[in-house]
């Protein structure tokens, strides 16, 4: 089987510092990784490496069997679904959630231009699959961060991409909104779906439905593999770099450190 994703040697560089370190990975279909680590670690690296946005100072990657360097990354871009920060951030306040999902179709953010009726029929279909067609003519400015994130997600699978890139998804969203949201990231994974990778440094917000993990510290793999064999409190406690248990069941995750001993007063 040809891998979705296949990272090789990959070692990323800025102003003399190294971020990324030698790492090797692969995605293949079907697969739903989590990339977990703490902040520093690399994951933003890996990242902007994958979609195009920053190039490596050594190794290979290769995304749905085109090569970085040797293929158009602008267009294989259109086969990646993303929901992120950074593409939030850039939709216009007025844009209605209808346009928003559309755009999804061409791989830009903000579209201008007229929707024919088969797009509209796709955004429509779309909406109504994701639970946010009530919101189909609202403009993106008053949107919850939860009807946001509902939306992107629209966006991100209207053109039926091969990999769907959730980063830090549940950033900014209230208690509920999250548990709501990371529901319809199960109900994704229960059908018949892209590969995903799910960037966090929650263990709360891992579903059930991961079936893998890369964990990741300094810019090194610490471990990657089946999510039953990688998370445990002892690889946990390397990445994060301080004793810590994992507690809890798939998609019921939580992480605790233990008691520290009191100090004992000087004399």
């Amino acid at each position: 089987m040809t891998p979705i994703l296949d990272v090789h040697r990959l070692s990323v560089s800025r102003h003399g510092t190294p971020v990324l370190r030698g790492l090797s990975w692969q995605i293949l279909k079907g697969q739903f990784w989590t990339i977990l680590g703490p902040n520093g670690s690399g994951k933003t690296s890996l990242l902007s490496c994958l979609t195009g946005l920053l190039t490596p100072s050594s190794g290979t990657i290769s995304v749905l069997g085109e090569t970085f360097g040797d293929s158009d990354w602008i267009g294989l871009r259109r086969r990646i679904g993303i929901v992120s920060s950074s593409v939030r951030q850039l939709i216009d306040d007025s844009e209605p959630a209808l346009s928003v999902i559309a755009s999804g179709l061409h791989g830009q953010i903000n579209y201008w231009g007229r929707l024919s009726p088969a797009e509209l029929a796709a955004a429509r279909r779309t909406a109504a699959t994701f639970r946010c067609s009530h919101l189909a003519s609202r403009p993106w400015g008053v949107l919850s961060q939860g009807e946001r994130q509902r939306v992107l997600i629209a966006r991100a699978l209207i053109s039926q991409p091969d990999l769907l890139i959730l980063d830090e998804p549940c950033a900014g969203l209230d208690p509920v909104a999250r548990s709501r949201f990371l529901q319809l990231i199960s109900r994704l994974a229960s059908r018949p779906a892209p590969a995903v990778i799910l960037v966090t440094h929650h263990v709360e917000e891992i579903p059930a439905a991961c079936s893998h993990v890369l964990t990741l510290r300094n810019g090194r793999t610490l471990a990657a593999g089946p999510a039953a064999n990688t998370l445990s409190s002892t690889t946990l406690s390397r990445v994060f770099g301080a004793p810590v248990i994992l507690s809890g069941s798939p998609g019921h995750w939580s992480l605790s450190c233990p008691p520290q001993p009191a100090r004992r007063p000087a004399h």
